[in-house]
């Protein structure tokens, strides 16, 4: 039985971090395998970390097509780099591999009634494998993983860091953390490797320091940097570690922001969306909103 992702219950946050702490260690991508990744050489012949990024980079990219939501996308890295960390696989796979990933997090996640065909799926990421080729993938995915889906993920703890942190602090300290600001910084470190071997815990708390250490008012900066003070001897963080992953948040930021980093390519996909291709799929793929009619009225 698929262990799939929940809602987001009321409980206190005590009982929230205990529960995202004693999952997190359970769903973490096995280091050794994430070496091996990083330390392959790029001829074509083995999985590469730059390889990898691509293939988030396209997942987010899918992820923006359809509107869908960042959970949808967090999880499916998580996914990713969990199979990617236990399985050898040649680099031909990986596009199978990362929609597979990318198609249960959003059946997981997603509203059944926006969740596309696989057929669909194939088609708009402009793949060649089959629709059964992706079932025998997906089966073989959730196996490795021991069909547990539901993990802790990054995304997960920094709503729920956000959310705490906000509680203490007044309405103008508020609105410096922005939390779509902070997923979308997210979403850049996700399409980094550098970040698939840290604890999604310590990256929320490093995209939150970063966040705060970057207003430069020292006003609100005091009131943030004492809540997430607390929040680091509650989570038993080392000052060092904490620093330098806020570096490694910034140094990734900055790159993302930059001409040399491969950014998502929306434009990539645009194409696939005409013709038969557009013919054939759901009106909602288009997130069109119909206005309704003004009634017309003598002056």
């Amino acid at each position: 039985m698929i262990d799939t992702v929940t809602g987001p219950v009321a409980q206190p946050f005590a009982a929230q971090l205990k529960a995202l702490i004693d999952l997190e260690g359970r769903y973490q991508p096995k280091l050794s395998g994430l070496r091996f990744i990083e330390s392959a050489q790029d001829n074509g012949l083995r999985m590469t970390s730059r390889l990898r990024e691509l293939e988030v980079n396209d997942l987010l990219s899918l992820t923006r097509f359809f509107g869908f939501s960042s959970e949808s996308f967090s999880l499916a890295v998580s996914l990713l780099d969990r199979f990617l960390s236990v399985m050898k696989i040649q680099p031909k796979h990986l596009p199978c591999v990362g929609l597979c990933c990318f198609y249960i997090a959003v059946k997981s996640t997603e509203e059944e009634k926006n969740v596309p065909l696989a057929n669909d799926l194939i088609r708009i990421s402009q793949n060649r494998f089959t629709v059964s080729d992706m079932m025998r993938m997906e089966k073989i995915i959730m196996e490795k993983l021991y069909w547990k889906v539901k993990a802790p993920t990054a995304l997960r703890f920094l709503r729920v860091f956000h959310s705490h942190v906000l509680e203490q602090l007044d309405a103008e300290s508020m609105k410096i953390l922005s939390l779509e600001r902070l997923e979308a910084q997210l979403k850049a470190c996700h399409c980094s490797f550098v970040f698939s071997k840290i604890k999604p815990s310590l990256l929320a708390l490093a995209l939150l320091c970063f966040e705060a250490h970057d207003e430069h008012d020292p006003e609100y900066l005091d009131k943030i940097s004492e809540a997430l003070s607390n929040l680091q001897q509650q989570l038993n963080i080392k000052d060092g570690d904490l620093v330098c992953m806020r570096e490694l948040v910034g140094k990734c930021l900055a790159e993302y922001a930059t001409t040399k980093c491969c950014r998502p390519n929306v434009q990539r996909l645009r194409w696939t969306i005409s013709g038969r291709t557009a013919r054939q799929l759901k009106h909602s793929y288009y997130k069109i909103t119909h206005l309704p009619t003004i009634p017309e009225s003598a002056c």
